[in-house]
């Protein structure tokens, strides 16, 4: 059997140092764009960028600090992982904490960078998102995320991580909700003033679509990608595959 729950400082701050990196990434692109530049009236391009900015910089994220922690960044992929024994539920509990304390402490630099264009470090968001077909492509956006890591690990393969970043781009411009996927983005997008923003209720919302999501990809992948028995390391990676290469 493998230590699924053994805790390393390392693999926390590597998800804490991801999960902010990739909140810099969502919402510092349209900070940016809309905020600096003011192209608030031309939606398409500011979530290209978007897109752009997240998939390049959840690339390099994963690649650098996969070996470290599984490069969750992502509340409901440490629930997946959990729901198919490969993470202990105390050490779901600190990647968890870890995580959005990262998101957190994003927003926060990212009120510093920003400051002179901005009206505070965190200004509550308005903006509702509690539409039904909202909330269900943030269920689907999360289960084919998770989707994406079971089957691109447990199937040996090598571009794990481009697979991921290319999927979260390509997600973002392709969904109704331009693909939160991530309870760790949605609190972290309460408080920004910016069109990423989203209201405290239907950020809790689109968290509750996503780890359902991410569980029930869990379940079918599980059946679908059956993991093999073999000795693992401490830390749960999504990088695995990579390590074959």
């Amino acid at each position: 059997m493998s230590d699924t729950s053994c805790i390393s400082p390392r693999s926390l701050v590597a998800e804490f140092i991801g999960t902010m990196g990739l909140i810099i990434a969502a919402i510092g692109s349209i900070i940016l764009t809309t905020v600096v530049w003011g192209a608030t009236d031309m939606p398409f391009v500011f979530v290209f960028i978007n897109a752009i900015a997240v998939a390049f910089i959840l690339f390099a994220l994963i690649e650098t600090f996969g070996p470290l922690s599984g490069a969750h960044f992502n509340p409901a992929v440490t629930v997946a992982f959990t729901m198919s024994g490969e993470c202990a539920p105390k050490k779901a509990v600190c990647y968890i904490a870890a995580q959005l304390s990262g998101a957190l402490f994003g927003v926060l630099l990212l009120g510093i960078f920003f400051f002179e264009h901005l009206s505070g470090l965190f200004v509550v968001s308005e903006i509702p998102r509690s539409e039904i077909s909202l909330i269900l492509s943030e269920f689907f956006c999360a289960f084919m995320l998770v989707a994406i890591i079971f089957g691109c690990v447990r199937g040996g393969s090598n571009k794990t991580s481009l697979a991921v970043g290319l999927f979260v781009g390509g997600m973002i411009l392709a969904t109704a909700s331009t693909m939160f996927a991530n309870p760790a983005v949605s609190i972290a997008r309460i408080f920004t003033e910016t069109a990423c923003g989203i209201a405290p209720l239907s950020a809790l919302y689109f968290a509750m679509a996503n780890i359902a999501g991410a569980v029930a990809a869990a379940i079918l992948f599980g059946w679908l990608y059956p993991k093999k028995p073999k000795e693992e390391t401490c830390e749960t990676t999504v990088l695995n595959a990579d390590n074959k290469a």
